[in-house]
């Protein structure tokens, strides 16, 4: 993700209002690898701007989602989540706890369905791998 800086000058330029709440939102995505869903980063958020509202923390990421600034993720763990690594890479989903990780798989762009695609033109291809994560599986 761009910086807190860059992606203010962003929303500016397409007419999108820069509040102090998004660009806390902005500086608590920078470099987040925690892949927070929504309603995690209300609560950061919040700790430190108390009127800070769960409705402005969805708008910004749904914002910067359309933007291309971060990718919202379901990843099966109940809520989409929120990556703003646009890298090229996958992600580990621990089970227990929900933890996800990104993880790099080579040659995962070679991916193809076997036995054609029906048609269907395929863009792109996101593997997920499912299991436990270090603490989980020592803490089952």
């Amino acid at each position: 993700m761009r910086s807190a800086a860059v992606l203010t000058e962003a929303f500016r330029s397409r007419g999108l209002k820069v509040t102090p709440q998004r660009q806390l939102l902005f500086r608590l995505l920078e470099a987040n690898t925690s892949h927070p869903t929504a309603e995690a980063l209300y609560a950061v958020a919040s700790a430190q701007m108390p009127g800070i509202s769960l409705r402005t923390v969805y708008q910004t990421l749904n914002d910067l989602a359309e933007m291309g600034e971060l990718q919202m993720l379901d990843l099966g763990t109940g809520a989409a989540r929120f990556d703003p690594n646009l890298d090229d890479h996958h992600h580990l989903v621990c089970d227990v706890c929900g933890e996800i990780r990104d993880v790099h798989v080579p040659g995962a762009d070679l991916l193809a369905p076997t036995g054609g695609t029906q048609g269907f033109a395929v863009t792109s291809a996101q593997v997920v791998f499912r299991g436990h994560c270090a603490q989980c599986r020592v803490n089952p």
